[in-house]
C-alpha cells in the first residue's frame, strides 16, 4: 500500500505470534478518521521471510526505513505491537524528522528492567522468552505441536477476555508455515545485540511523542514505565479488560485513544 507524502500516513507493525489480523478493527476506524493506514508484516512474523539473515531489531528498522523511503513517505506515525514496538522505537530514533507520533502496544524493550504489576504479573507468560532463546530446543520440540506451543502462549497472554477463536486459529495456522518458527525464534536470539542498540537510545532519548498502551492482564503500566528512559514524552493508557492484545480485546476504546493521540501529534489539531 502506498501513500502520497501529503497524506497522514500511519505505519502499523504487529508482533509475535500474530498477523495483520491484529489490526482488523483498527484499520477501518483509522481510515474513516482521515488517516492512511499502512500495515506492514516484519520478516517472519506469520509469513515466510525472504532474504533476511538477521533479526536484530536495529537492522529490521534500517530495512524498514529504506522501504518507507522507497515509498516516498517522509512524514508518518507508527503503531507497534510487541516486537513491532521495539522496531518502531528504533525507527523513530533513526528517522526523528519523519516519525511524528508513536503508539507502543504491549512491549517492554530488550534491556529495560521494569516489574509488571498485578494482575498481569500472574497472568502474562514468562516461559516463552527463555524457551525461545535456547538454541535448538524449540526446533526439536515445537514441530507438530504448534497448537500446544502457540495456542498456550496466546491463551495465557490474552488474559480472561481471550481472543476471537477464529482469529486465534488463524494465528496458529500462519505460524505453522515452513520457516516461520525459525524466524520467530530469531527475534528472541538477538537479545544481546538488541540490548546494546536500545542502550544507545537511553543516551539520546527520542523526542517523538509516545502513547504507551498496556493491557491490565498483561504488561499494564509497565509499558509506559519502560519507555520513560527512552522517550522524553510518554503518555500512558492501561486497558482494564485486556491482556496482550488491547486493540483486539477493547477495539473501540483503544481506537478512540489512538486516533485522539494521532490527531493531536500527527495532525497537530
Amino acid at each position: 500500500m502506498s501513500s502520497s507524502p501529503h497524506e497522514p500516513s500511519v505505519v502499523l507493525l504487529h508482533g509475535w505470534p500474530v498477523t495483520q489480523a491484529h489490526w482488523r478493527n483498527l484499520l477501518p476506524l483509522l481510515s474513516s478518521s482521515g488517516f492512511t493506514p499502512i500495515p506492514i508484516t516484519l520478516p517472519g512474523l506469520g509469513a515466510v521471510p525472504e532474504g533476511i539473515h538477521s533479526f536484530r531489531k536495529s537492522e529490521l528498522a534500517a530495512q524498514l526505513r529504506e522501504q518507507l523511503i522507497e515509498q516516498r513517505l517522509t512524514r508518518f506515525a507508527v503503531i507497534g505491537h510487541d516486537w513491532g514496538g521495539t522496531v518502531a522505537i528504533l525507527l523513530a530514533a533513526a528517522m526523528p524528522d519523519a516519525v511524528t507520533a508513536l503508539v507502543v502496544e504491549e512491549e517492554i524493550l530488550p534491556g529495560i528492567s521494569v516489574d509488571i504489576p498485578t494482575p498481569g504479573a500472574e497472568q502474562y507468560p514468562s516461559w516463552h522468552g527463555p524457551f525461545n532463546r535456547v538454541p535448538g530446543l524449540a526446533e526439536q520440540l515445537v514441530s507438530g505441536r504448534e497448537d500446544a506451543y502457540y495456542g498456550t502462549f496466546l491463551h495465557q497472554s490474552a488474559g480472561p477476555a481471550g481472543l476471537d477463536p477464529a482469529v486465534l486459529r488463524s494465528y496458529i495456522d500462519a505460524y505453522e508455515a515452513d520457516g516461520v518458527l525459525e524466524a520467530g525464534l530469531g527475534y528472541y536470539r538477538t537479545r544481546s545485540d538488541d540490548i546494546v542498540d536500545v542502550g544507545r537510545i537511553r543516551d539520546d532519548q527520542i523526542r517523538t511523542p509516545v502513547l504507551a498502551i498496556g493491557g491490565r492482564y498483561a504488561m499494564g503500566s509497565a509499558v509506559a514505565e519502560g519507555l520513560h528512559p527512552l522517550a522524553a514524552d510518554v503518555s500512558s493508557l492501561v486497558m482494564e479488560r485486556s491482556g496482550h492484545y488491547p486493540v483486539e480485546q477493547e477495539p473501540e476504546l483503544a481506537a478512540h485513544a489512538i486516533i485522539e493521540f494521532l490527531e493531536r501529534y500527527h495532525l497537530g489539531r
